[in-house]
């Protein structure tokens, strides 16, 4: 079966629903039994049927069977939110006295959810080079590390790391691999078939698609990760709402639709930048000039419209006359909708072990599904204010 086909199809059981396409949104808190057994044997297994609205309903199960299938995991357990979906895979692996080894360019929340909550539990955590190989991480393994986490690329400077190099190291070390699949979600990376134990999503992004749903998922390898992911999502109270739910799940039918889209606007922006005399650097992983390039090449069958620039030189209020000036690019911190998006960054305070070297300011855009000769046109003036201010 075709990709396309695939999400469109993933985890849809009409006939459940009166024969409807969608699996209806379900509001509920309080679910009522027919009899004191049924009710029994409905507690006697929490990881089946439909019990407490904050435990799953039809709509959150149909949306987490669809994501399940489509990476091929053993189940899945939605959240409330990306970050909320970094926590519960975290915590489901670790406890006090426990070491973890995290890639030095992760998303910034999971930074501050190691640093912070992490460290108050007992939890120490070791950043690394994402760079580095399978042999010089091997060192950083102590008899109490427990997960390490990667994400590939990194959301701001995009690096591409080894990804089943190090998850193999981190297996003979008996620690359970969490990765950030958001980048290519799992239409461009096989993150079970490159060693990865516990998949984490902010379906916020490209799965919901449109900017207007907070939403994270957990995609287990196997029955074992999935009960301590599940159990642990309980533990914390975390559930995702219901129309944010049915929103991730319809989006997921077009997900193969949009991507390619933005992987198009993305690499033919990208190309342009290059040539551009105010940008000195572009930190595209399809681009060639990529550092590593090979590494995309090799693991990932496509990428999203999410890149950075180096600019030339230059001072905050040009950075204003750029942005404030555009009409087709947003100004916000999230990415993977349908719209297009450029937010200057500055990774240098995110870092521990690396360092972030860069002479000019650093834009961080996200190609959306807008018609790529305005956006191209929108961004070549906006250099050129920058250039003028």
């Amino acid at each position: 079966m075709k990709q396309a086909t695939r999400l469109v199809h993933a985890g849809r059981r009409p006939a459940d629903h009166y024969g409807m396409v969608n699996t209806p949104v379900y509001h509920a808190s309080t679910v009522l039994f027919d009899s004191l057994e049924a009710f029994d044997a409905s507690n006697a297994d929490p990881f089946s049927g439909v019990h407490y609205g904050r435990l799953g309903t039809p709509t959150q199960f149909a949306f987490e069977s669809a994501v399940a299938e489509l990476e091929g995991a053993h189940g899945a357990v939605s959240t409330c939110s990306g970050l909320a979906a970094i926590a519960t895979a975290l915590l489901a692996v670790v406890q006090a006295g426990d070491h973890v080894l995290v890639a030095d360019n992760v998303y910034g929340p999971t930074r501050k959810l190691c640093d912070g909550l992490l460290a108050r539990l007992g939890v120490e955590t070791e950043y690394f080079d994402p760079l580095v190989t399978a042999d010089e991480l091997a060192t950083h393994f102590r008899d109490n590390t427990r997960a390490l986490f990667l994400e590939a690329p990194g959301s701001l400077t995009f690096e591409i790391s080894d990804v089943p190099g190090l998850a193999a190291v981190a297996h003979e070390r008996g620690a359970t691999v969490i990765a950030d699949n958001t980048w290519a979600t799992p239409v461009y990376f096989d993150a079970f078939g490159h060693g990865i134990d516990l998949s984490v999503h902010a379906a916020t992004k490209y799965i919901v698609g449109h900017s207007d749903a907070m939403l994270g998922v957990v995609n287990c390898r196997d029955a074992e990760h999935f009960r301590a992911v599940r159990q642990t999502s309980i533990a914390l109270g975390y559930c995702a709402g219901p129309d944010d739910v049915y929103l991730g799940a319809r989006g997921l039918r077009t997900l193969g639709q949009r991507l390619p889209v933005h992987e198009a606007n993305g690499l033919a922006l990208a190309n342009w930048l290059a040539e551009q005399p105010a940008v000195t650097r572009v930190l595209h992983p399809a681009r060639a000039d990529h550092p590593q390039h090979h590494l995309w090449q090799r693991d990932f069958t496509g990428a999203c419209g999410l890149f950075a620039i180096e600019l030339v030189p230059g001072e905050r209020h040009q950075l204003g006359a750029l942005i404030d000036g555009l009409d087709y690019y947003g100004l916000g911190a999230s990415w993977g909708g349908y719209e297009s998006l450029a937010l200057p960054v500055e990774p240098s305070g995110s870092r521990t072990v690396t360092r972030w070297q860069a002479e000019g300011p650093l834009l961080r855009i996200h190609a959306g599904l807008e018609d790529i000769a305005d956006l191209i046109d929108d961004m070549a003036a906006g250099l050129a204010r920058y250039t003028a201010a």
